[in-house]
């Protein structure tokens, strides 16, 4: 993100939210957004993310600009490029764990038998072979979280961005959680952007970042 600005209209004017804000992130490079609520983390998730446009600057993916984009461009990169996981898993519950991690891939394109196997794998590596036909109902809160990563991965994405996704979850869980994050931000090379208020899993990241009066601030 270079010199990102992003700002609401009000009945008096403008809430300015991101203001000239610069932000890089490196593959296999796990970066904590913590800051207080109301500050920007979600705006400056979804502009990184695609979701909303920047009012001036320009957002990189890949050494790619995507302000000048059209909607179909930013849609497609953001099913290439992009995984997004949230604090809440989004499971669909009527589908197993298995086949919530192939639909992003069959999205597109791969075949049903490709995405079944590259599912498999995720979810082997993520500790959970043994529950690919388990529904949603039928996993604990960490195991459904973990199937939510692997779906966000499932397209080999460049850059992960992460919503609070352990903050549903008890600490035990939300360690064991946070830690299959970073074993497959490592091994996939991801670039990694987390919002976290867990101060403890947000020390382990490489680095931490804040928003201050709407810029990004280096913490560490």
């Amino acid at each position: 993100m270079k010199q990102v600005s992003r700002r609401y209209p009000q009945a008096d004017g403008f809430l300015e939210i991101l203001q000239a804000a610069d932000l890089a992130i490196w593959p296999g490079e796990l970066v904590a957004l913590v800051a207080p609520s109301g500050t920007g983390k979600s705006t400056l998730l979804h502009v990184a993310g695609l979701l909303e446009k920047p009012d001036d600057g320009e957002v990189f993916v890949g050494g790619v600009a995507t302000s000048q984009m059209d909607d179909s461009g930013r849609t497609r990169l953001r099913r290439e490029e992009i995984g997004f996981v949230y604090q809440f898993h989004h499971l669909l519950p009527e589908l197993s764990a298995l086949e919530n991690v192939m639909i992003p891939q069959q999205v597109r394109g791969y075949r049903r038998s490709e995405a079944k196997d590259r599912a498999g794998q995720i979810l082997k590596f993520l500790g959970l072979g043994e529950r690919l036909t388990h529904r949603p109902a039928e996993l604990s809160g960490g195991e459904q979280q973990r199937v939510a990563i692997a779906r966000a991965v499932a397209n080999a994405p460049r850059l992960l961005l992460a919503d609070e996704p352990t903050g549903n979850l008890d600490p035990h869980t939300a360690g064991h959680v946070f830690q299959t994050l970073m074993a497959i931000v490592r091994a996939s090379r991801l670039a990694a952007l987390i919002a976290t208020h867990n101060m403890e899993l947000a020390a382990k990241m490489d680095r931490r970042v804040t928003i201050r009066d709407g810029k990004i601030i280096q913490l560490s």
